[in-house]
């Protein structure tokens, strides 16, 4: 098996930032977990929500922004921070700057990605193509 190439899988795209997922049951044989990039754009987020089957691992690569984990008080992540979040633990991630928020992310098992397809907010960019960005309207 070769590296995988970022531009070989679809881009996901929601109101409030982007995921790759490089790694997933769905399309990479034999695999029982899943990883991917987030970023998330200033000032967005993943607002609370949980995974009840799978258990979550993010990685903190740019930016900073808030965490929360079992509905406790939010606490500042940066560049190098883990943050372990247990199989259905309620959690959210906040981008407080204004530059991306990028995060690895991981789920095991994995499968967890697939309620992402029925938000409302859901489009999916084919590999190889570049999604662009739009400003809102003020």
């Amino acid at each position: 098996m070769a590296a995988i190439d970022t531009s070989s899988v679809a881009t996901h795209s929601f109101d409030w930032g982007v995921i790759k997922w490089m790694v997933s049951p769905d399309q990479t044989p034999g695999a029982k977990i899943t990883f991917g990039e987030v970023v998330l754009l200033p000032g967005q987020g993943h607002v609370r929500h949980n995974h009840p089957f799978s258990e979550e691992i993010l990685y903190v690569l740019s930016g900073v922004g808030e965490q929360m984990v079992d509905d406790q008080p939010p606490f500042a992540v940066r560049p190098g921070d883990t943050i372990y979040i247990p199989t259905a633990i309620f959690h959210s991630t906040i981008n407080t700057s204004w530059e991306p928020l990028r995060l690895l992310a991981l789920y095991n098992p994995g499968g967890a990605e697939r309620v992402l397809i029925d938000l409302p907010d859901y489009r999916s960019t084919p590999p190889g193509r570049v999604l662009g960005l739009r400003r809102e309207q003020l």
